[in-house]
């Protein structure tokens, strides 16, 4: 189960949205208090989302949101006119009061999108280990008059069958080149 933050200036808030979450089985939660303790948190913890009212005690959630990470998404529960006074499009909102089933699934969402963003922001591979596999299947394509695709897929058919990383198997097939 993956794990959120959820920040509310109200404890008891705080826990209430903690009890739902890990209630429906949708994520563990780190409750927050402060501004503060969300960066704090932030960095000891890969978090794809923080769930937190309009205010904490030392910061609104627009501040907190430009120093949360590009992967992380946030959403905002706070009543309709707190909500319209914020600026930030990127941030989510749902209206208080809110049901446990529009909690659950906006929670869920979000998780959704921190997953794909999180594709998007933190690189699979290296620049070199990409390289490293580009010269493989280079050298594979020119010596058996393979596709790019065909390369490709043998790299990961070794790979699995070998149970090494594809940048591993990558090494391996130019290794086996060298003149010795």
């Amino acid at each position: 189960m993956e794990t959120v933050i959820v920040a509310f200036e109200n404890s008891k808030t705080a826990w209430r949205v903690k009890e739902i979450l890990e209630g429906g089985g949708v994520a563990s939660c780190v409750v927050c208090r402060s501004a503060d303790q969300v960066r704090r948190t932030l960095h000891k913890l890969h978090v794809p989302a923080v769930v937190c009212g309009y205010k904490l005690g030392d910061q609104t959630a627009e501040l907190i949101f430009d120093d949360l990470p590009l992967s992380c998404a946030m959403l905002v529960l706070a009543s309709q006119s707190m909500l319209e006074l914020m600026q930030n499009d990127d941030i989510f909102r749902l209206p208080t009061p809110v049901s446990r089933g529009d909690l659950a699934a906006s929670v869920r969402m979000l998780l959704q999108i921190g997953r794909r963003l999180e594709r998007y922001v933190r690189p699979r591979r290296s620049r070199e280990e990409q390289s490293l596999i580009d010269q493989a299947k280079r050298l594979l394509m020119d010596r058996n008059d393979m596709t790019e695709e065909q390369a490709h897929r043998y790299l990961q058919k070794k790979s699995m069958d070998s149970g090494a990383k594809l940048v591993q198997t990558a090494q391996l097939v130019l290794d086996s080149t060298e003149p010795e």
